[in-house]
């Protein structure tokens, strides 16, 4: 079986999630077809969604004028995996700190934009998340906080005792950027091994 899988495609580090989720496929040995999600229609036809990074204010604007997010907050309904990074995590959450992102309020967690600096403040670390067997390389780009977690989502992993990855339902939100990695395992996790056990 043939799995689709949609990148929002609207703003932000497209490619690099393009890439990282074909690798995650062939490393499973699962063919995956990658829909690039611009505009409304695209996103009902997928299997699962990465929502990417990139400038949260843009990307909530333009989801929410091409109609995509009515879209996703329908995947997520249906109980279809999502992986969020970054700015995308930010626009999942429910409260953003921020007038400016209309979030789409699908993981119950409030965040702090660029909590761990600017861009000349990125770093990697070597997570211990929940569900891998050995560290994960992350790495954070102007990154979020999650600052609050609400009674629906659970913390996979921190930095400096803070939380920095969550599972909410079918949707896994990182601060961090697992697609600059060729570590392939956090497209697995949220995406692949959920697919497979509906399967």
């Amino acid at each position: 079986m043939t799995i689709t899988a949609g990148v929002v495609a609207v703003q932000g580090d497209v490619a690099e999630h393009v890439a990282a989720v074909e690798r995650a496929g062939a490393s499973l040995g699962q063919e995956v077809r990658v829909e690039e999600v611009r505009t409304a229609g695209v996103a009902p036809d997928c299997d699962a969604l990465l929502m990417p990074g990139g400038e949260s204010t843009t990307i909530s604007r333009t989801i929410h004028r091409e109609g995509i997010a009515d879209e996703i907050r329908e995947h997520a309904a249906a109980g279809k995996p999502i992986l969020a990074t970054c700015a995308g995590l930010i626009v999942c959450s429910r409260d953003a700190r921020d007038d400016r992102v209309e979030e789409l309020g699908l993981v119950d967690v409030a965040v702090e934009r660029n909590a761990f600096g600017r861009q000349k403040d990125s770093f990697e670390a070597a997570l211990d998340v929940t569900g891998l067997d050995s560290p994960f390389p992350a790495v954070f780009i102007r990154a979020p906080a999650i600052d609050e977690v609400g009674a629906d989502a659970e913390v996979l992993a921190t930095v400096q005792d803070r939380p920095v990855a969550v599972r909410d339902g079918p949707i896994v939100g990182t601060s961090f950027h697992p697609e600059l990695t060729d570590d392939s395992r956090i497209h697995d996790l949220a995406l692949f091994e959920p697919l497979a056990a509906d399967a």
